[in-house]
């Protein structure tokens, strides 16, 4: 299956959000919550069971200036193998301008066993652009072995401003001290809203440290996703401006 679903959010003369473009393409279905808001919240809903093995699946955002966007999920992604060999692709693609702000906060992804899947979120930021993107992932459901993930985090502001790229679902780095150390869920989420984070921060299977270019990212492991979210939750406590979120 090939998708391609696509939004697009403007501020209005009134100061509130407004969804001007909204085109959805199974599986991937976007819903906006009531009229024009600030900030303007969005579900992403799987209107069938994906992404198999094959699937190739595209959501291109744009935050318009000053405009404010909230897109959420409503439900686990669960990353099927499909009836051929070939693994799956999901790629979101941002677009946010000058004085305008995305939170991004989908629902944990599960990647089940023999799936293979290859996640990418993408975005490009104006200079006083704020973006917080959330990432979770699962390897395996209860009491099942994991399949392949190959997860990118690129975002540029005024040049590179992180790249990033995760594979799991291998022994090596699953079991490794410097991998996942055993652990079969991996969650971050990248800041780049208000103050700069003076210095890094880490607990226990957790940490936070500033992005040279600013910004932050956090990351966090444990043995399920309410651990994580928790410990995400707590690092985002400790950044600067939280308050503003």
């Amino acid at each position: 299956m090939r998708a391609r679903a696509r939004l697009v959010v403007e501020r209005d003369p009134k100061g509130r959000t407004v969804v001007r473009e909204l085109a959805s393409m199974a599986p991937l279905r976007l819903v906006p919550r009531g009229g024009p808001a600030a900030p303007a919240v969005v579900h992403l809903v799987s209107a069938v069971t994906a992404p198999l093995g094959g699937d190739d699946l595209e959501l291109r955002v744009t935050v318009g200036p000053g405009a404010s966007l909230e897109l959420r999920g409503v439900a686990a992604t669960l990353v099927l193998p499909g009836r051929h060999p070939g693994g799956s692709r999901a790629v979101v693609d941002v677009e946010v301008a000058d004085g305008g702000s995305l939170v991004y906060s989908p629902e944990p992804t599960v990647v089940t066993a023999r799936a293979c899947h290859e996640a990418v979120f993408r975005a490009r930021m104006g200079d006083s652009a704020r973006l917080r993107a959330r990432d979770v992932v699962v390897l395996g459901r209860s009491n099942e072995r994991g399949g392949s993930l190959t997860t990118t985090l690129d975002v540029r502001r005024n040049g590179p401003l992180v790249k990033q790229t995760s594979r799991l679902g291998t022994p090596e780095v699953d079991t490794s001290p410097a991998g996942l150390a055993g652990r079969r869920v991996f969650g971050t989420e990248l800041l780049c809203w208000g103050e700069d984070l003076p210095g890094a921060v880490s607990e226990p299977w957790w940490s936070l440290v500033p992005l040279a270019r600013g910004g932050s990212l956090s990351t966090a492991i444990a043995d399920d996703a309410v651990t994580v979210e928790r410990a995400l939750d707590e690092a985002r406590a400790r950044h600067p401006g939280t308050g503003a979120f």
